[in-house]
This record gives C-alpha cells, structure tokens and sequence, in this order.
C-alpha cells in the first residue's frame, strides 16, 4: 500500500466529505448488480456513503431475475416500448422475483461480520408501501395490463425514515388505493423519487458500455439540452443508455440539480464519482455552469458594465474597451437569458506551465450564489485542457474567498519573470497559487 498516495487522497476527499454530509442521493441499480459476483462491494460501498451522513434511497430493478421467473414457468416474455405487457397470471412471478431481490438487497445491507468492510454499521432498512401506482392503461392499442406508472412517493414517510438514520429501499412495485399491484420501471421509481425529495443527486449504476465522444474518449459531462441532442441524432445508443439519458432529463427538468451514469462493472465507482475531483461517469446537469462559454466581442457591453463598478471601487485593475477587445480571446463570461452575469480571464504562461486567473466579476444579483464558483470551475477546466498545472491569481479584496477554493500564499517571486517584471507595487496585491 503506497501510504503517501493515500494520505494525498483522503485529503483531497475531505472536502467531498464534507459537502455531501447530510445530502439525500437516490441510487439506482439493476437486477444484475444484485446477481453480480461483487454486489457485496457496492453494498460495502453505500455503507460507507451511509457512515459518512449521506442520506441514501436505494431503487433496485429486478428485469433479470423476473426474466428467469416468468422462463421458469413457461411464460412468454413480452415487451412493447421497452416495457413489459404484465398480465394476471404474469404478475403472480414479477413479485416472486421482486420480493427475492429485495430480500437479497435487505440481506447484504444487514451484514456486519468481523474484519469486513461492514462491521459495526448497523444499518437500518426501510421499505414497504412507499409508492402508490396507477396502470399504464391502454395505448395506442396495447394493453399493458399490470405494468404500471408511479402516481406518487410517499416523501414525508421516506425523510421520516431517512430523519432516523435508516437506508429506504424502494423495489419496483406500486400499490393504487383500491389494492392492486403493479410492475413499475426501476428508472420511474428513480426518478419520481429524486424529484419529490428534491434530492441533491440521482446517481444510475448502469451495465451499458461509457459514453464516448466523436474522437473516442470518455464523455464526462452533459447539459441537458446535449442529453437531448445526443437522443434525437444517435439512434444506435443501446436501450438502457437511452432510458437513462430520459430518466435524466426529466430529472433535471423537475429540479434535480445532478444526475450521475456510472458504469456498474467498475469496482468503487460511486466512491470515485463522489469523492474525487473529476470523478469517472457522466454527469448531467442543469446547474448554472451550463451558461459558461467563452466570450465574444458582442460581449464587450456586458463585461464593461460588470467590470467598472469593481474598477472604481479599487477591487480591479482598470481596462479599457480597446484592451478588452484586443484579449477577448482570454476571457469567458457567465450568460443568463441573454444577460451577461459574470467573467472572468484566463492568461496562460506556456513555458511554466502556469497561467493568471483575472478579473474575477459577478453581477450584484447574482454574487454569493455559487455563479463564482461556476466560473472558476470553467476556467479550470480551460486551464487543464491547455496542459497547465498551475494558475495564479492576484488579489487586495478577495484573499479569503481564493483560500477557501484552495488558492494557497505565495510570494511575488513564484510568479512567472514576465508577471514579476509587470507586478506593481504601490497596489501590492496579494498572491495565491492553486495547483490543479
């Protein structure tokens, strides 16, 4: 065991510890994780989420084993739309498969062996009637019988149990008020979950192969609007990529900020989604960095009426129009419905691998609300994508905001030569180094 790679990486993770404690996540995984030989690994890894104050949902599918029951009796399988025609006879095998992957599930979460990874966790599962369905009905001339839709999660009773330390385990079975049963997708119990509990993320363990990008190389983020596009001009995504990519949108159409597609044969992969920087999935998110883009010379206007005020006040550095035009190369902006809310500038020093991170500014409105943090992130990603390691920053305001995102002292002669030869002293900004 390489001690110092560790010791580096529980570091690195203490912030993640910290911003995911007591935040409600959803995960959702399929009857194949459940069969699969190291399920026990990811259930050791939600008990650790558990032990870390996250308040986890677990939605379970159960398609390959209600698959073998229905085989075992003679049945013939059927599906329309990706969905399963569900009738009487039928329904008497879908909640004997159900019932024995719950089971199962509830069984491994109960472990606590000595010198496993769950002893002493004393999990508490909560289950039971917890959604109320309505049949998918008749469309367009096909009866689906008890294949059904969620009408509605109980969310008061899933933030009672979840108020009381206990793990909620929802199985893909729906109950309507006049006592019936019916056969729900996973990825519906998933997603009217996350949205009616308002859940901070909703993360999907799949079995389909990672999404890849034209020149090959892993996918790692999506709006939604390129959720949306990649559905409408690739048909040839499998079936259970393009259930997950519409189980996403709508999460994040209904208020879910973040949504997670991890690849279930990767051993740790929620650890490393949640609690390394770049994570090793797909996120797909609404939240506020979707408007980042880099600035054009139409730009000019907004990013002069944000940054003035600031230059007047002595927190920037003056710069004219003509200045601003010749380097808008250098900056981004944040854009909102059309309005320019935010930018900032990033200057590369090729040589030392370094670059500058200036003029910093946000629109009154929508200071202290994260829009900051949304840029800084952009200009991080720009930094790596050019091969830089490092960037700087040059302060006389806003020394405790950079230390908070991990911008640690520096002296003026860390600088690169040409930003020494620059620096003025009557000003004598402070100086802060991140490494990225």
């Amino acid at each position: 065991m390489n001690l110092e790679r560790f010791v580096h990486w529980f570091r690195q993770a203490g912030p993640y510890i910290n911003a995911h404690r007591h935040r409600t996540f959803v995960v959702l995984f399929g009857g194949e994780a459940v069969e699969a030989d190291h399920f026990s690994s990811l259930i050791h890894d939600l008990a650790l989420l558990h032990s870390l104050g996250v308040r986890l949902v677990l939605a379970h599918g159960a398609r390959p084993q209600v698959e073998e029951r229905l085989r075992e009796a003679g049945r013939e399988l059927r599906y329309v739309n990706d969905l399963r025609l569900t009738n009487a006879e039928d329904l008497r095998y879908v909640k004997q498969a159900v019932g024995r992957a719950r089971i199962r599930i509830e069984a491994r979460l109960s472990m606590g062996l000595a010198n496993s990874p769950m002893h002493g966790a004393r999990l508490r599962v909560a289950s039971g009637n917890l959604i109320t369905a309505r049949p998918l009905g008749v469309r367009e001339g096909v009866d689906y019988g008890f294949t059904g839709e969620v009408r509605r999660i109980d969310d008061r009773a899933i933030r009672s149990w979840l108020d009381q330390d206990a793990i909620v385990l929802l199985s893909p079975l729906g109950y309507s008020p006049t006592g019936e049963i019916f056969n729900l997708s996973a990825e519906d119990v998933a997603a009217a979950a996350a949205i009616a509990l308002r859940a901070d993320k909703l993360l999907v363990l799949t079995e389909s192969p990672p999404l890849r990008d034209p020149a090959g190389q892993p996918v790692r983020e999506l709006s939604p609007s390129d959720a949306a596009r990649l559905l409408a001009k690739h048909p040839a995504l499998t079936e259970e990529t393009t259930r997950h990519l519409r189980l996403a949108l709508r999460a994040c159409q209904a208020g879910v900020r973040r949504v997670h597609l991890l690849s279930r044969q990767m051993d740790g992969a929620l650890l490393l989604e949640l609690f390394t920087r770049d994570g090793v999935g797909v996120l797909i998110t609404a939240d506020i960095y979707e408007g980042s883009r880099p600035a054009a010379i139409d730009d000019i206007g907004g990013m002069l009426a944000l940054i003035q005020p600031l230059e007047e006040d002595g927190a920037l550095v003056r710069r004219s129009r003509e200045r601003l035009e010749m380097e808008i190369e250098r900056f981004s902006v944040l854009e909102r419905d059309g309005a320019i809310i935010g930018c900032a500038a990033l200057y590369p020093f090729a040589e030392e691998r370094l670059a500058e991170l200036a003029c910093v500014a946000v629109h009154p409105d929508y200071r202290n609300r994260g829009r900051a943090d949304t840029l800084l992130r952009f200009i991080e990603r720009q930094a790596r994508a050019q091969g830089l390691l490092r960037l700087f920053v040059l302060t006389t305001r806003a020394e405790h905001w950079f230390r908070e995102r991990g911008f640690e002292p520096a002296e003026v002669a860390d600088l690169p030569v040409r930003k020494q030869a620059l620096y003025n002293w009557q000003r004598r900004s402070k100086v802060f180094i991140k490494t990225l």
